[in-house]
């Protein structure tokens, strides 16, 4: 069935991001073990609870030093939480500028409110004559939405919300696990991995299924 929609996520499709630079930032801190904390394929309680909004940054930041059994400053957390997230693929977004008057375009991102008011201010340093929400007919953030990826629900949310028909709608992301939750909410898909080009892939997916 053709492709009507797309949903992108953002982090490693329009903004380079590098998990191990805030691994490394955590283990410089003194949390050596980390990663059975948080990774990009798995988060533990506090950072589960930031992604669908439940605690705010400051008990985030709490909840850490609960689970981590250290006396870091909510500053330092906060510089290491945000290590990873780096700049946007500018050739990406311009493309985007045009693929969103082919296609319904979407963004959902499993996100969190430290994130969220990060990623927009280096995105608002580009100085760009548009925000960043209008390149979407909507962007959705698992910690304003309540519910985050891989989780079916929170895709059926988004389709439920805008009415669209789970097979003509592509869902772009770089983790599989959120990938797999989305085939079982019926969506078609391209999980794009650190080899792969955004544009190439998605307009030869495109082409491939009209």
């Amino acid at each position: 069935m053709a492709i009507k929609n797309i949903i992108f996520d953002l982090g490693g499709i329009f903004l380079k991001v590098n998990y191990q630079k805030t691994q490394d930032t955590f283990v410089e801190l003194g949390i050596a073990n980390f990663d059975e904390y948080y990774r990009q394929d798995f988060v533990s309680k506090p950072f589960k609870q930031i992604e669908v909004g439940e605690i705010s940054p400051e008990g985030f930041y709490e909840g850490i030093r609960n689970i981590t059994n250290t006396k870091i400053t909510d500053t330092d957390l906060e510089y290491a939480w945000n290590a990873m997230l780096g700049e946007f693929w500018l050739d990406r977004l311009e493309w985007l500028n045009d693929i969103n008057k082919q296609y319904n375009v979407y963004l959902f991102s499993n996100t969190n409110k430290i994130h969220y008011d990060a990623f927009l201010n280096t995105y608002n340093q580009l100085n760009f004559n548009k925000s960043f929400h209008s390149y979407f007919i909507k962007d959705y953030y698992s910690h304003v939405l309540g519910l985050r990826k891989p989780n079916i629900e929170s895709y059926q949310a988004i389709l439920k919300e805008q009415n669209l028909e789970a097979q003509e709608t592509l869902f772009i992301d770089d983790t599989y696990k959120n990938i797999e939750g989305a085939i079982e909410a019926g969506l078609q898909t391209l999980h794009l991995t650190s080899s792969m080009n955004l544009i190439i892939e998605t307009n030869k997916l495109l082409i491939s299924i009209k």
